[in-house]
């Protein structure tokens, strides 16, 4: 639980600074966040003993989790503001929790009204903003993103202890998947002028989401989510939101309507804890 925790206050800054570069294009942004988190975790690699399909299986996670997720993640950045982009990933926890009720092929009734809680607590925090164009395409965007997210999650937490591998023999596998996507997709699209011009600020903020966020952040959270049960999991997908709105609004300056965030929230949380209810088990 720790580890997951650790990662929390990692990512609570994520948002506010993937925001300075989004204007770079997710493609390029994605294949430069995955690329470095590769090269941390490449010295470590060590596939022997696995088979091919699972060297692919783990490949393929990574490209879900990683790579297709900040596509999609990085691209609501044109929609949405950071603090938006932070609490529409309220909704992972749920997907987390289907998921794995999927994989057991069961489902807790607990969950449909998880769902529209969840669902309620997040209208009532942007409810001001719902008629600002993009904004729903933003928000799909993002669920899209934790749908990617949680699955990688569920499937990584139940293939990787019976590969009898570390953590860190296996994250090299996902990220080189993950940079496979990513590249395949910025290829054609860089945006040579504007990273010709990039500012040395914002070279800094691609070396520490890469490194730092996307690295040794994914890392240390796929690690302790093989560490602990499915609900303590799903809550701690959400562990992030208030940090990163605190960070948006009182860091990045951004306007955030307290009131409305703090009863939206009131909601989130009643959601947050029958979701933990639905969810505790191994």
């Amino acid at each position: 639980m720790s580890l997951l925790l650790i990662v929390s206050i990692i990512w609570a800054l994520s948002f506010g600074l993937t925001a300075q570069v989004s204007d770079l294009g997710a493609p390029f942004v994605t294949a430069v966040r995955t690329l470095l988190a590769a090269l941390v975790f490449l010295p470590f690699l060590d596939a022997r003993g696995l088979s091919r399909r699972q060297v692919l299986a783990f490949a393929g996670i990574g490209a879900l989790q990683f790579g297709l997720m900040y596509l999609l993640y990085i691209a609501s950045f044109r929609w949405l503001q950071s603090s938006e982009v932070a609490l529409f990933t309220i909704f992972t926890p749920l997907f987390v929790t289907l998921a794995a009720d999927v994989l057991r092929r069961r489902l807790s009734w607990l969950f449909l009204l998880t769902a529209a809680l969840a669902v309620l607590g997040t209208g009532i925090c942007v409810g001001s903003g719902l008629g600002r164009k993009g904004i729903l395409l933003g928000f799909l965007l993002m669920q899209g993103a934790n749908l990617c997210f949680a699955l990688g999650q569920v499937l990584y937490r139940k293939l990787a202890p019976a590969s009898g591998k570390r953590d860190r023999d296996l994250m090299g596998l996902l990220y080189l998947g993950a940079s496979a996507v990513a590249v395949a997709m910025a290829a054609p699209s860089i945006p040579w002028a504007k990273v010709q011009a990039m500012s040395l600020r914002q070279v800094g903020v691609l070396v520490y989401l890469g490194a730092v966020a996307s690295g040794l952040g994914f890392f240390l959270f796929n690690a302790g989510a093989r560490r602990t049960d499915i609900g303590t999991l799903a809550v701690f997908n959400n562990m992030k939101i208030p940090l990163a709105i605190l960070a948006s609004g009182l860091v990045f300056r951004e306007a955030v309507d307290w009131p409305r965030l703090a009863a939206g929230g009131a909601v989130l949380a009643c959601a947050l804890g029958l979701n933990g209810l639905s969810g505790v088990r191994p």
